[in-house]
């Protein structure tokens, strides 16, 4: 029996209802796709094998299919590796309007448009390297515990569709962090220039929410 079970790196939620596919290096055929259940797993009735698993088609492990196979996703379609989310549910496309002021930021050799407060004037020119020289800007220098902020804000973006609330970092870093690190306070000694719900979207290429203050 081999069991594959996927879930998204930053929230740890498991990706159900998810077609999964077996490739098997020995003749190069494929299982049917299975769904995954409600707890993200995937089962197919099969001998030990070497293979390839594809999560909607997209190639997440190469190597020996045996027992339990853990997956964990930044996103859904990028590999997870890459830090940029689900593209396809980010916002896309300029958000210049007529009479807006914008300032040119130069990243790895590119001009990169923000408007007045440093937001991206298109969020798809978002880029890690984007967010270190922005961060260089504000005078912030980029830890792995903003890395691991910003990943989130973005994969919680990419799960749901909309920008994470301070309640919802706070509830997700105190069970990662504890209680100390995972709170309002900290959270705002790490981003201080408006907060992780200002500068965290800021660096994590987001739009303002609407409750920013």
């Amino acid at each position: 029996m081999i069991e594959v079970r996927v879930s998204m790196k930053v929230t740890h939620e498991p990706l159900k209802r998810t077609p999964v596919v077996l490739r098997l290096d020995a003749d190069g055929s494929e299982t049917s796709a299975v769904l995954t259940d409600r707890n993200g797993s995937a089962s197919f009735d099969l001998p030990p094998t070497s293979g390839k698993v594809l999560v909607s088609g997209v190639e997440r492990y190469h190597g020996r299919l045996d027992g339990a196979i853990v997956i964990e996703l930044w996103s859904i379609t990028q590999s997870e590796q890459s830090s940029k989310g689900l593209p396809g549910e980010f916002p896309s496309g300029s958000n210049a309007y007529p009479g807006m002021t914008t300032h040119s930021l130069e990243v790895e050799g590119r001009d990169v448009l923000t408007d007045s407060e440093g937001y991206l004037v298109n969020p798809s020119d978002w880029s890690e390297a984007f967010a270190r020289t922005l961060a260089g800007r504000e005078g912030l220098q980029l830890g792995p515990e903003h890395w691991e902020v910003i990943r989130f804000l973005r994969a919680s973006y990419a799960s749901h569709g909309t920008q994470a609330t301070v309640r919802d970092m706070i509830a997700h870093f105190r069970g990662v962090w504890g209680a100390e690190k995972g709170s309002n306070r900290y959270l705002h000694r790490l981003f201080p220039r408006g907060g992780p719900q200002k500068q965290g979207n800021r660096l994590a290429g987001l739009l303002r929410t609407k409750g920013e203050h």
